[in-house]
């Protein structure tokens, strides 16, 4: 009898979103605030936090997210909480107190959006990442 041939599966992620880390000294709500003042969102606080699980189902950690839908311009934005009890969204950046995401953006440049957001007295720091470059990334699903 012949062993069965086992064929692996493998293929690059591709991601569809902008990522843009913020850092910031304000709760959530106040970061929230700022961002649907300044650049005209309507971000508001969804009422289960966004959940990180592994890859057998296990919850690791839960952070605070923030979410707005635009149907104007199709674009769907996620503000997430970075650190959450000691745990992290994104571990690979610790410094990073919130990711702004992106979904179908063809609005924005992201330089012009760095810029605006830069604006926002409760930001201290904004930084553009490439998901790409995170292994965490991985474990980022949205619906």
């Amino acid at each position: 009898m012949t062993k069965p041939k086992k064929h692996i599966l493998t293929f690059d992620q591709a991601y569809d979103f902008e990522m843009i880390g913020i850092c910031s000294h304000h709760n959530d709500y106040r970061l929230a605030w700022g961002l649907n003042e300044k650049i005209d969102t309507q971000l508001i606080k969804v009422e289960e936090d966004y959940v990180v699980s592994s890859k057998k189902g296990v919850q690791l950690s839960s952070h605070s997210m923030y979410e707005f839908k635009d149907p104007e311009n199709l674009i769907e934005y996620y503000l997430i909480k970075n650190k959450n009890q000691g745990k992290f969204l994104i571990p690979e950046k610790p410094s990073v107190d919130y990711f702004l995401f992106l979904f179908e953006n063809h609005l924005w440049d992201v330089e012009d959006l760095v810029s605006e957001l830069r604006e926002i007295p409760s930001i201290l720091g904004v930084f553009i990442f490439n998901p790409e470059e995170f292994d965490s990334t991985e474990n980022l699903v949205f619906n």
